[in-house]
């Protein structure tokens, strides 16, 4: 019994001996610290790998969604068509700046009247259809035919920029649909509007609904397009649509003017 009083009474002494040292307290300290430090970093690194997951699940590409074509600003506009050493051009762009000659190969000739082109007329060299391609990448905004210029395209690219495409068949788009450069958009048909041109496509490059010379845009980018001074092409379009009312009402008033006049010649002969 007496060894067990003396065992337990010596306990305490050596503990309370320990912790008389000088350097038991900042040991304990450090030692502290050093678990309270670790344990903050381990909560930080977990914290950051969630957020890092997170936002991975968040940027996963969705094959469901239609691709946004982020830089389409930065894209360089290309020709409508592939095998270009098979193409030729039927039809140049009017431009008011060019030489009298060069003015003169961009006129159309319709219904007796000069009409300036608004765009480029390309055909293949034996005269057969072709693959007419999406210049740029874009949301296409107009699919449909018009009596008087055929097939006709339109897709809407970044910076009020769009293209133009008519005198097409087979088309193979509807508005709506988002398209990549070099997309086969329709085949190479025929218009009314320019017949001599035969199996062509009409391609026109629009900024803020002004046309521009796509010539001078090929191999740059669709944020470099300009507009142009030359007056909106709804504006030239309706002058055209006016002036083709104009001789159409002024030629069924011959037609009836010549009716009337048989009309009372024979009614003198009968009479």
């Amino acid at each position: 019994m007496r060894d067990e009083e003396k065992n337990r009474v010596s306990q305490p002494s050596k503990f309370k001996k320990f912790f008389r040292k000088r350097w038991v307290y900042p040991a304990v300290y450090l030692f502290s610290a050093a678990i309270i430090l670790t344990a903050v970093l381990w909560f930080q690194g977990n914290s950051n790998d969630q957020a890092n997951d997170k936002n991975n699940d968040q940027t996963v590409y969705d094959g469901s969604q239609d691709a946004v074509e982020v830089n389409s600003s930065v894209e360089e506009i290309a020709k409508p068509f592939a095998n270009e050493d098979k193409m030729v051009v039927k039809t140049e762009f009017y431009d008011h700046s060019a030489k009298p000659e060069e003015q003169e190969e961009a006129i159309v000739f319709y219904n007796n009247q000069y009409h300036q082109n608004t765009g480029v007329d390309y055909a293949r060299e034996d005269g057969k259809s072709f693959k007419v391609t999406a210049a740029a990448s874009g949301t296409v905004t107009r699919a449909e035919k018009d009596p008087l210029l055929g097939y006709v395209v339109e897709v809407e690219h970044a910076d009020g920029v769009v293209t133009h495409y008519q005198s097409l068949q087979d088309v193979k788009v509807e508005a709506g649909d988002t398209v990549k450069q070099g997309q086969a958009l329709a085949k190479a048909g025929q218009s009314l509007f320019n017949k001599e041109a035969e199996t062509h496509v009409h391609f026109e490059v629009r900024k803020d609904n002004n046309v521009v010379n796509p010539n001078e845009y090929f191999g740059k980018t669709v944020g470099s397009v300009k507009a142009s001074e030359e007056a909106p092409v709804e504006e030239e379009q309706a002058d055209d649509q006016k002036e083709d009312e104009k001789q159409e009402n002024s030629s069924d008033e011959q037609d009836k003017q010549e009716e009337s006049s048989s009309g009372q010649a024979s009614a003198k002969l009968n009479a």
